[in-house]
This record gives C-alpha cells, structure tokens and sequence, in this order.
C-alpha cells in the first residue's frame, strides 16, 4: 500500500537497471540510476540520445520492467502498485498525438474517463485548464487541421486531466519554435510553482539549465553527476552545463 508525507520524495528511483538481450550480447542501457525528485522541483534529466533517458522513463511508467532496481511514484511501488502509479504520474511528450476527430473537450473528457475521474470533476476541471492554456476558442473545434501550437496546448491540457502530483516530460520541446518552447518553459514554471514533481528530459542542455532545480547528467546508461547547478559548477570548475557534459563525454571516452 503506498503512503508518504509531504517530507517523502514523490518521485524515488533505487539502483534501477536495465539490460537487453540481443543477437550479439547483452546492451545494458540503464545502468543502476538513482534519483530522488520531491514537491516543487523539477529534476533535469540530462543526456545525448541514447544515454538512456527514455528508458528509465517508460520503467518508472511501468511500461517497462526493469532488469533490477525500484521506483517509487507518490508512495506506489511501479512493479507492485501500476493503477495506482497511473493516477499518479503524467507524462508530456512531444511525439504525443491527438484524436484527430474529437474536439479538445471530447479529448479531456475522454482522458478524464480514463482516470477514473468524476464527470463533475471533469467539467470543473476543464474549465480551469481551458482558461490556463488559453483554449475557449478551440474547445469545441475538431483537433484535425489545428496548428502545431494549438495542438500542443490540448496535449498540455490533457496531460493534466487528473491533476496528477507527479509530471514526467520528455524531450517536450522537440520540433518546435520559440513561441511553443516558451510555452513548455512556463508550463514547467507553472507545474513547479503549484508544487508538481517535475523530471524534464532533454539533450538541450542550455534549456534545462534555465528551468531546473536539480540536474542528472547522464551517459551510457548512468546518471554520471549529480546535484544543484552550484553543486555541480563546484564539483567541475565549469559554468554552464553544456561544458560539463563535454568534459564528462571526454574523460569517458578515455577510459
């Protein structure tokens, strides 16, 4: 049974791993990752494709199992608790699609369902983001032949039916202009400031050092450096994100 107090991480990953078996021999992709993410912070899960973000991700879904390891979502163990783990986490991505026949509030209504949320929650609910990403006009317009920014604000919208207390995003800003990738960037603000845990995962680094609280920075499988941006400039005498990862990425390929 899951259970946790206001001082508990609401996100808590131990030592997960993850191994696949393929014609050649074992790829481990995640490699014994551990991090803990609470009220109020957005982590900034950083790293070059293939470092292994997206798959600890989907295990801390549970969409995938990991080899060994645990996480924690809310208090719900993922291997143990998945329903509840559900109601508890959303996730933002920019390679989400829409139902292109529904109008965003079919779509909201839809996603509402599937949370188990109550039909009069619902509406509530979809009054209140309609009016937090600007949505009046469309609400009831098919999302088809919407523009790639009014369909990124459904998306936003949806993600947060059942105002969940845990936001997981992934590479949210791919593909879009400055317009749509501010909007990312004061929606994160907005999920930190109303006390969401946020882990926002790109390779842009220059992005997340702008947003987040905390930062991981990972490479081939595991989370290499860890902590504050103070923290880190201390640990590595360097400024910005971008030339610790470059250092890191060298000292790596030295061994």
């Amino acid at each position: 049974m899951g259970s946790s107090s206001a001082a508990d991480p609401l996100i808590d990953v131990q030592n997960l791993e993850k191994t696949f078996t393929t014609p050649t021999g074992n790829v481990v992709a995640v490699d014994g990752v551990s991090l803990q993410v609470r009220a109020g912070e957005v982590f900034g899960l950083l790293g070059a494709n293939g470092a292994g973000k997206t798959t600890t991700l989907r295990m801390m879904l549970g969409l995938l199992a990991p080899t060994s390891g645990s996480a924690r979502i809310a208090g719900f163990d993922v291997a143990t608790e998945p329903e509840s783990v559900k109601r508890s986490i959303a996730l933002v991505s920019a390679s989400a699609g829409l139902y292109q026949w529904l109008t965003p509030r079919e779509l909201m209504y839809y996603f509402a369902d599937l949370y188990d949320v109550p039909p009069d929650a619902a509406a509530a609910r979809i009054e209140v983001l309609a009016d937090l990403f600007d949505l009046r006009k469309i609400l009831d317009r098919q999302c088809a032949g919407m523009s790639t920014g009014q369909q990124q604000r459904v998306n936003l919208a949806r993600s947060l039916m059942h105002d969940p207390p845990v936001v997981l995003m992934d590479e949210p800003t791919r593909g879009l202009d400055i317009v749509g990738a501010k909007r990312i960037f004061d929606f994160t603000a907005h999920l930190k400031d109303i006390g969401k845990a946020v882990i926002f995962c790109t390779h842009r680094l220059e992005e997340a050092q702008r947003l987040c609280t905390r930062f991981g920075l990972m490479f081939r499988g595991r989370i290499q450096l860890q902590g504050t941006l103070a923290e880190l400039r201390a640990i590595t005498n360097r400024q910005s994100l971008t030339d610790m990862f470059l250092d890191l990425m060298a000292q790596q390929e030295q061994r």
